[in-house]
């Protein structure tokens, strides 16, 4: 690793924790904003695959990964996903997006959408099934996150989502329950088998994470897609089990990438 920001503050604490910083490198800056721009700097000329926030806040780093002089920027918007194994469901999942895009528009969860399904095509799930959440199963035109949801359906159907089967408007429990989905009569090759689920807007997202995290034990890997490396975006309240999830899906994100496989 490469530790940017105050060289005095980086050794406080690691004498705080009692590690040692013996080779490690250390890229003196004079703030916690530059060493937001020196990271992202390495990052665009190549030094380092992988950018993890330390202790300045999120916004400050992500202002520097967006900026348009920065060199990370891609056409994408950039989104946040939690990788999750949820011991109650049966295989991976991700929920997106839980922690930076507030109320997407519909071009943004196009954005989102495609993040999400490029990280799991990159996990080896050749065609994940997205469901795209909302209160119920049904278009409504009082609900704009049906409207949404039906609108990505026919995007990813005309190939402007790519590598994955779309389908919305789902409630949560159609979503991931085949018993639901029996119940209900959703006759759907997502519903019941999801991979992928893309929620309405942010605080919805961040509720279902943490409850998921805290009501059902599950582990969450938080990783910012989107930009032209993974960053790993993980919270103060995060365990350590969390902390080296995102890390270690930051790595495979950027090996396989490296591979060609992105």
């Amino acid at each position: 690793p490469i530790l940017i920001g105050p060289g005095a503050k980086i050794r406080a604490a690691a004498a705080e924790a009692g590690v040692s910083l013996d080779g490690f490198r250390i890229e003196e800056t004079e703030h916690s904003h530059a060493a937001a721009a020196r990271a992202v700097e390495l990052a665009a000329c190549g030094n380092v695959q992988v950018l993890v926030k330390g202790s300045l806040h999120s916004d400050e780093l992500l202002a520097a990964v967006v900026s348009k002089s920065g060199g990370l920027r891609t056409e994408r918007r950039i989104s946040h996903v939690y990788a999750m194994d949820v011991p109650a469901y049966r295989k991976p999942v991700i929920v997106t997006d839980a922690a930076i895009n507030i109320a997407p528009t519909l071009e943004h969860k196009r954005d989102i959408c495609q993040n999400a399904v490029d990280l799991m095509r990159l996990l080896g799930r050749d065609q994940p099934k997205v469901a795209v959440l909302a209160a119920v199963e049904t278009v409504n035109a009082t609900m704009p996150a049906t409207l949404d949801a039906a609108a990505l359906t026919v995007m990813a159907a005309r190939g402007q989502i790519t590598g994955a089967l779309v389908d919305g408007p789902l409630a949560f429990d159609h979503a991931i329950s085949p018993e639901a989905v029996a119940t209900k009569g959703i006759v759907s090759q997502v519903a019941g088998e999801a991979d992928i689920l893309l929620v309405p807007d942010l605080e919805a997202g961040n509720m279902l994470a943490k409850q998921l995290i805290y009501f059902a034990g599950a582990t969450a890997a938080g990783l910012v897609l989107g930009a032209r490396v993974p960053i790993v975006l993980t919270s103060r309240a995060d365990p350590l089990s969390a902390r080296i999830a995102s890390a270690a899906l930051a790595k495979l994100v950027a090996v396989r990438k490296a591979e060609g496989k992105a």
